[in-house]
């Protein structure tokens, strides 16, 4: 592949606090404000705690997912008395950090959230994109305390419905396991460390590094599945079977097991070896999922350098 000469990067935000008892990101963010980090190099610094209100309650959210609102619908959408409080925020974070899709909106996004699903450090973005792909393999090559794994969820930029895509190079880092309203030294360290390493790679683009092209696998979202369920209640029936249990990543052959019953009867895979992620996530009970299914495949990607003026 040819050389790619991109554009420089001047604006960068980071944010935790999405999800208000995702602990990581909040207690990063909060050391980065008590630093005055506002400017690293060549670029300028916003650090933001994303939802105040949830963070405040230790809850994920105070009326509907704050990271389900930055749809184009969602932000052009009217206030009303009865507007939901994560829909006026996201509007407000468009406002300050955006507005989506524009020339305005600072230049890379960074979301930090955290799983209770046994994931490790994994990266979260929507389209093909050099920026957060070549970060996404300097990460790999710096961090061997986890695996460091990067999802591809195919989505049109205008329904993207999270926080990193309101960025032109958006990015959310997802840690895990964490239990939620709970902080784990080593699960912030690898937090913190992934932004480090986020940031060290900024600089050096900007300052006219070029980084050489190659070959990164991502995981590409297949499909969700719900928990088996009563089809008079919809109450589930059924756990994550121990073998499934904690083994996010680790491909999912047909007719291995997924669900253990509560009568004791295990449910199987049906259909095509598959790879599961956020496995048994406690956030996602009330998204009616119990994992997601995803194909792996390689991306090449160019080598990058900053465009010279």
């Amino acid at each position: 592949m040819e050389p790619v000469s991109l554009p420089p990067l001047s604006r960068v935000a980071i944010c935790g606090g999405t999800h208000g008892n995702e602990m990581s990101g909040i207690y990063v963010v909060r050391e980065m404000q008590k630093q005055n980090v506002d400017k690293i190099g060549p670029f300028s610094v916003t650090t933001l705690i994303s939802n105040p209100r949830a963070v405040d309650a230790c809850r994920r959210y105070t009326e509907s997912d704050l990271n389900r609102c930055f749809t184009s619908a969602l932000l052009s959408s009217p206030i009303t008395d009865s507007t939901p409080h994560e829909v006026k925020r996201a509007q407000e974070l468009n406002a300050q950090l955006g507005p989506k899709g524009s020339d305005q909106a600072v230049d890379v996004l960074i979301d930090l959230h955290n799983t209770t699903a046994n994931m490790g450090l994994c990266f979260i973005f929507y389209s093909v994109d050099w920026i957060t792909l070549h970060i996404y393999k300097y990460i790999q090559t710096k961090v061997t305390s986890v695996p460091v794994r990067a999802i591809q969820l195919e989505i049109p930029i205008s329904e993207a419905y999270s926080l990193e895509s309101v960025g032109k190079h958006g990015l959310a880092i997802e840690v895990g396991p964490q239990p939620h309203g709970v902080l784990r030294a080593d699960i912030f360290n690898i937090v913190k460390e992934a932004v480090d390493l986020t940031v060290r790679w900024l600089q050096e683009f900007t300052s006219g590094c070029t980084f050489e092209g190659g070959e990164v696998e991502v995981y590409n979202l297949s499909r969700s599945v719900d928990y088996p369920r009563d089809p008079v209640t919809g109450e589930i029936t059924a756990a994550i079977h121990p073998q499934l249990q904690d083994n996010d990543f680790k491909l999912l052959q047909p007719g291995e097991p997924t669900f253990l019953s509560f009568l004791g009867e295990t449910v199987k895979h049906e259909g095509e070896a598959l790879y599961p992620f956020f496995v048994n996530e406690c956030a996602y009970y009330e998204k009616k999922i119990a994992f997601h299914l995803a194909r792996k495949t390689t991306l090449k990607i160019p080598s990058i350098c900053v465009k010279k003026d």
